[in-house]
């Protein structure tokens, strides 16, 4: 059951029925019908195949039609907004299912947690792009540097994540590749990460840095929610971590320009979202950056350093072009999803529970990601 057939939501479906080491049947829902029935017809096209089935799904609790989809599915993909993420994770619990969400949502993140340890079915939390596939990375280089470098700790893990336009005009050098209201979030809520081996909380867009990537430059700053459960899963291990997103040069500026106007009494993320959606386009030709390193000293104290990165563009699956946002996001899903339906787990797990290789590795990851730079 795929919750949400919006643009993430109908690329995991896409991803999932057109990739031949995986059957499945697809039950694709939303809040209008219309809009359900066209991303099940759109990716029957995509695979030519009658995979995928729409449903009607309400605002709050359930209907007779979802009901009937929610006691033949085995596993609820959640590509709903996250609000909503806690309300899905009581239908799967109470369904016997197994589930998976993209959310960088933290207080709904931590409802889903306590949701999932009464579970007898695996819930893989935050299972997307960023957070998701970033702290996999991560969490991949550190256990390369461990073992290259025969260390057991590190000085820094730095995560970044960039979903860009290729081409962005002043003064907000930036283009909408995805959701105005994730962006505005992000930016505005504060952020977990590591300093000096403690865990802190951040306040987001506070430590803008310029950085080369592949030749080109960008700037970064905090943003919330990237960084998963890693600040955890490495404490004591890692001196310093945290996620940062990656944009053009100048656009963070703008940002401060803009939050420096907000009218006293007005709600900083809607005043936020407003003003970024009458002033920035949405652009479909996008491309997403990804990027890790970690650094510090091996066993004989010479400082060392591993960085890797991705440029991923639009591509095709099956017959549609999807944009490097959709596939990003969708194919660790997927991935997870796999993960879920052919492993016993249960209880909520985590990025830094997954098995690196497998999920980089896996059938949907790999053909989307290829190899690392």
């Amino acid at each position: 059951m795929i919750a949400g057939a919006g643009g993430i939501g109908r690329a995991v479906g896409l991803i999932l029925a057109e990739n031949a080491s995986f059957e499945a049947e697809i039950h694709i829902g939303d809040l209008y019908a219309e809009t359900a029935a066209e991303a099940a017809n759109w990716i029957n096209e995509g695979c030519n195949a009658k995979v995928a089935h729409p449903f009607t799904m309400p605002r709050e609790g359930t209907n007779d039609g979802m009901d009937t989809v929610l006691k033949k599915c085995e596993i609820i993909l959640d590509c709903l907004p996250g609000s909503q993420a806690p309300r899905m994770a009581r239908l799967a619990d109470q369904h016997d299912l197994h589930y998976a969400n993209l959310t960088e949502y933290v207080k709904e993140t931590n409802e889903v947690i306590e949701i999932a340890k009464q579970s007898k079915k695996g819930f893989v939390l935050q299972a997307g792009l960023a957070p998701g596939f970033i702290n996999v990375l991560g969490n991949q280089l550190f256990q390369r540097f461990t073992k290259q470098y025969g260390v057991e700790k590190a000085d820094r893990l730095e995560m970044k994540v960039g979903a860009l336009t290729r081409h962005a005009q002043a003064p907000h050098f930036y283009g909408f590749t995805w959701s105005p209201v994730g962006v505005a979030t992000e930016y505005l809520k504060d952020c977990i990460a590591v300093r000096d081996y403690e865990k802190v909380m951040l306040p987001p867009l506070s430590e803008k840095n310029t950085l080369i990537i592949d030749g080109t430059t960008y700037e970064d700053n905090l943003t919330s929610g990237g960084a998963a459960d890693l600040p955890d899963a490495f404490a004591g291990k890692i001196k310093d971590l945290d996620y940062k997103t990656l944009r053009y040069p100048g656009h963070y500026d703008w940002v401060r320009k803009i939050l420096s106007e907000e009218p006293v009494g007005k709600n900083a993320i809607e005043y936020l979202q407003e003003v970024m959606q009458t002033s920035i386009p949405s652009v479909e030709d996008d491309v997403v950056i990804v990027y890790a390193a970690i650094e510090g000293k091996d066993q004989n104290g010479v400082l060392r350093g591993i960085q890797s990165s991705y440029k991923i563009e639009p591509t095709f699956v099956g017959t549609k072009k999807l944009r490097a946002i959709q596939t990003t996001t969708a194919a660790p899903l997927a991935e997870v999803a796999r993960m879920l339906l052919t492993n016993k787990w249960s209880g909520p797990i985590f990025q830094s529970q997954l098995d690196v290789e497998a999920f980089m590795n896996g059938p949907f990851v790999s053909p989307i990601y290829g190899a690392a730079r």
